[in-house]
């Protein structure tokens, strides 16, 4: 058997953190910003934890499992 590669487009969005969750940045942070407010985008500067319903599939994602 081959061995399992990982998803790296999901390994560069994401990261595991040492207790096991899943980091992530937030979307809608590239361009057309000035429609938004500063208050929207100093909230979207803040990543965010995956649900762990979430995690378990993204874990085998990242880590190729």
């Amino acid at each position: 058997m081959p061995k399992i590669k990982s998803h790296r487009a999901a390994r560069k969005r994401m990261r595991l953190t040492a207790s096991g969750k899943v980091k992530k940045g937030s979307a809608f942070t590239s361009h057309l910003l000035s429609n938004r407010s500063q208050k929207r985008k100093r909230k979207l500067r803040r990543g965010g934890i995956l649900s762990a319903v979430e995690t378990k599939r993204v874990k085998q994602l990242i880590t190729g499992q």
